[in-house]
């Protein structure tokens, strides 16, 4: 099986993280709210923002991404990716989760730990060994913050969510996904024990403090910050669960985001 990353320079790990960066920019999850959009264009200072580099640095990348058919560039210079790019984020985003699994499932690390860790090593798997990971794992659905391993499915997925800062008042809703762009929130979100798969209900808003307060299932309040309730994607109750094999959904084609 042949390696599919990207590897045309000696930036490549760099280029993996930033493809995988513009993807969760772009379509949008991380910090941005799912929703039923196409891919959006990605400003380059928010790319910056996001790996912690400086602007020069991110545009430097972004023209040998350019040069190398992966993103396009907007009128505002803003990274849009190409069908190649999006077919290598794709992939590179699928191995970051599973690598996750890897951390957590066989070395015991927690969700927290192996977000961070994992941005380290992921690159050193190439094509079939994440397709022996997969296997070896069981074919799992889910990193351990709960994004699907299957990019498309995270498509599909995406406009049933809804961060908490979108629900009112008395709402109930299961935890989905956590945002993962700020380690310290991660870290909260799992001292917490704000999961994938806890029930809650929102019992309160108070505009004025800036605050959200959650019931979770055994009825404990929690008062959040609405930069902490914004990085809960929650399945707001009575909405379907998005059936994870593709064949449900007759994609477009089995490498077409859709």
């Amino acid at each position: 099986m042949c390696d599919d990353r990207v590897v045309s320079t000696s930036h490549s790990h760099t280029a993996d993280e930033y493809l995988m960066t513009i993807w969760l920019l772009a379509y949008p999850v991380g910090e941005y709210v799912p929703s039923r959009r196409g891919p959006q264009p990605t400003a380059a200072a928010r790319i910056a923002d996001q790996l912690g580099v400086s602007r020069a640095s991110a545009g430097e990348m972004l023209k040998r991404l350019e040069g190398e058919g992966m993103v396009a560039r907007g009128e505002k210079k803003e990274a849009i990716l190409t069908e190649k790019g999006r077919i290598a984020a794709m992939r590179i985003v699928r191995r970051h989760r599973l690598v996750e699994r890897l951390l957590t499932d066989v070395m015991g690390y927690d969700g927290a730990e192996s977000h961070e860790k994992a941005d380290g090593i992921d690159d050193g798997f190439d094509e079939e060994m994440v397709e022996r990971l997969f296997e070896k794992l069981g074919r799992p659905e889910r990193c351990p913050h709960g994004y699907p391993i299957d990019a498309r499915h995270e498509l599909r997925e995406n406009p049933t969510l809804k961060p908490l800062t979108r629900l009112d008042e008395g709402d109930r809703a299961t935890i989905v996904r956590l945002a993962e762009h700020d380690g310290e929130l991660l870290r909260f979100f799992y001292d917490a024990g704000l999961v994938p798969g806890t029930e809650i209900e929102l019992a309160r808003v108070d505009t004025t403090m800036g605050v959200v307060t959650i019931c979770v299932a055994d009825e404990t309040e929690l008062v959040l910050t609405r930069e902490q309730a914004r990085g809960l994607y929650a399945r707001p109750e009575g909405v379907p669960v998005v059936p994870a094999d593709a064949a449900c959904w007759r994609p477009r084609s089995a490498t077409t985001p859709g």
